[in-house]
This record gives structure tokens, sequence and C-alpha cells, in this order.
């Protein structure tokens, strides 16, 4: 069955960087575009960026662009998440995303906190 691991999140100071990693199994990772999606207390889940299934394409929600890297590696069955010059609005939990014939698949986050 698909499952998605998300990790490396952690408490950091305004200013810093981070990356994130999603750990695919349970499906043919490299075929499937992929995406990163964030949720903060009281907010909404918002897409932060998504990434076709060769990793030539990325597509960054407004609040992201030119500060995160999206990046997937297929023969580790991987995406990754660098982040960089990190506000506190940046502080969420981290969510790896999967569509799959109409279905959406999520990991259990990760908790990413800017903060001095």
């Amino acid at each position: 069955q698909v499952q998605l691991v998300e990790s490396g999140g952690d408490l950091v100071q305004p200013g810093g960087s981070l990356r994130l990693s999603c750990a695919a199994s349970g499906f043919t990772f490299s075929s499937y575009a992929m995406n990163w999606y964030r949720q903060a207390p009281g907010k909404e889940r918002e897409l932060v960026v998504g990434i076709s299934s060769s990793g030539s394409v990325q597509k960054y929600g407004d609040s992201v662009k030119g500060r995160f890297t999206v990046s997937r590696d297929n023969t580790k069955d991987t995406m990754y998440l660098q982040m960089s010059s990190l506000k506190p609005e940046d502080t969420a939990v981290y969510y790896c995303n999967l569509r799959q014939d109409g279905v959406a698949y999520w990991g259990p986050g990760t908790q990413v906190t800017v903060s001095s």
C-alpha cells in the first residue's frame, strides 16, 4: 500500500535553512508527480510546491518562490524540500502528497517551527 513518511522538521531561527525529506513506498514513485503541502495552526492546508514525475517541472506557491527548492531522487523513491531564508510564517506541519487515480495520499507530516 502507499506509504509516505516525512522527516527533517525542526526548530530553526529566522533566516535559517532546513531540508525535509519524503520517503515513498508502495507505488512506482518515478511515474507520479508529487506535492508538498503545509498547514499552520488555525489555517487551511496550502500547496507549497508540486514537482513532475521526472523532476523537470516545478510549480511553487507565491509565498515560497525564491526561498524553497524541491527535488526528487527517483532511484531512492524520495522527494526533498530545501528551505532557506525561513520566516516565522513558514511555521507549519509539512506534508508529502500523492494523487493517484483520484485518491489523495498523505504522510503524517513533520513539524517546522521558525522562531528565535
